[in-house]
């Protein structure tokens, strides 16, 4: 059906080459661009992130040897364009992203959304808690993002999480944040996410403990709540991901950031976000390479709950 055009030449307008129109009959999951960066502040740019991943996905193939699935003999999927978003205004963007979302999940299809910087993910989470009610979120950073306020703005990418938990879209005691470190202002800018009731474990944490505990401790944490999965590439390392507007040294390789994602498998993932590509300073295009793939780790985990359910039947 909305099935990518399998082709090593065709350029790669959509991702993957996947169909792009806005349907919501019929598909399993929706990629959503949403180019918006005025809440983002160090480098900007990251309003051209959908394109560049989309630009790059076009290497990617159906068949995932990693997770031994043909991923599109299970789940179809179509490139739903970007939302529209209105420069210097983040809450009628904010109001343009509910709206988009709001069939999809209405419909129980899963959106895979493309930043943009972090900000955008406080109104994905309006949308999804709206049909699911309080959600538990895995996020995947190296900065909690709770701050309550930026140069006097309670909106921008350094606040979406604390202004979610205010409206009480997300579960905190089945949530989890992985990956924080770097030079801080404050103790209290991971002590607060720690003090809003979030789970933290930061890159020294993850590194003392090990890999195996860390998943461990993302499935009991979330159980078999709908989880939404938050990722922003400057989680990974700058070395493997320099195209961001944030970067900070010390984190995963891009392998262990993929691999984090394929070990979500199990988990009731409702809504998936990847954020804060900056082609501007993106080398080799290596950082469209790691998030383009990592969205396909996310794609192929809808397409082994699907093989599942249907093996269940």
């Amino acid at each position: 059906m909305y099935n990518p055009v399998v082709s090593s030449i065709t350029p790669a307008y959509s991702f993957m080459k996947l169909e792009r129109r806005k349907v919501v009959d019929g598909v399993d999951f929706a990629i959503i661009g949403v180019p918006f960066d005025m809440a983002a502040t160090n480098r900007t740019g990251q309003r051209y992130g959908p394109q560049h991943i989309r630009n790059f996905s076009g290497m990617i193939r159906p068949y995932n040897p990693d997770q031994r699935i043909k991923v599109f003999d299970y789940c179809f999927g179509v490139d739903y364009g970007d939302v529209e978003v209105i420069p210097g205004n983040i809450h009628k963007t904010y109001q343009n992203i509910e709206k988009e979302l709001d069939p999809i999940f209405k419909r129980n299809i899963i959106p895979v959304m493309m930043g943009g910087d972090h900000s955008i993910t406080l109104a994905h989470l309006r949308a999804a808690a709206k049909h699911h009610g309080p959600i538990a979120l895995v996020h995947f950073d190296s900065h909690c993002d709770t701050w309550d306020e930026l140069f006097g703005e309670k909106y921008s990418h350094a606040t979406p999480f604390r202004r979610a938990v205010e409206e009480g879209l997300v579960d905190v005691e089945h949530s989890i944040q992985i990956g924080m470190r770097g030079s801080l202002f404050e103790p209290e800018d991971v002590d607060g996410a720690i003090e809003l009731g979030f789970k933290v474990l930061t890159m020294r944490e993850v590194r003392n403990i090990g890999f195996e505990s860390v998943i461990k401790e993302i499935h009991e944490r979330a159980g078999d709540k709908p989880v939404f999965v938050s990722y922003d590439i400057d989680f990974l390392d700058p070395s493997y991901a320099p195209g961001t507007g944030t970067p900070e040294v010390g984190g995963p390789t891009s392998f262990e950031g993929l691999e984090f994602v394929r070990r979500l498998d199990g988990l009731n993932i409702i809504g998936f976000d990847l954020v804060e590509v900056l082609p501007a300073y993106d080398s080799g295009d290596i950082t469209a390479a790691a998030a383009a793939n990592i969205i396909y780790e996310m794609v192929s985990l809808i397409a082994l709950k699907r093989r599942d359910q249907n093996i269940k039947k």
